[in-house]
């Protein structure tokens, strides 16, 4: 039942992850709907210049997660850092993919 009343109880945080949920749901569908010739940015991160992009992303993600994980305090799987984790890890990911995807497309 708690489920349901979110949007009542707690309106920023229910209205920050929406809005995130539907840019999100925006930038899929860009780049699901661009054709790979005509759209300007992926040209732009694909072209040579691409590795360096996700480069220096990866390191900055490096930077900013590594130094970030390491001041929060350790309570465990549950706590509510667990969720800063999680989003290290996902766009990590995504980072490396890009990065791999921008080297090998070359």
């Amino acid at each position: 039942m708690q489920l349901f009343t979110l949007a009542f109880t707690h309106p920023i945080e229910f209205g920050a992850s929406v809005g995130v949920t539907v840019l999100m749901i925006y930038v899929i569908a860009r780049a699901a709907f661009s054709a790979d010739g005509r759209a300007s940015w992926t040209r732009r991160i694909t072209g040579p210049n691409g590795k360096w992009l996700f480069g220096l992303l990866f390191v900055a993600w490096a930077v900013v997660f590594g130094i970030g994980l390491q001041l929060v305090p350790h309570e465990g799987a549950n706590s509510p850092y667990g969720g800063l984790g999680l989003l290290a890890m996902f766009t990590g990911f995504f980072v490396m993919m890009g990065f791999i995807w921008s080297v090998i497309g070359e």
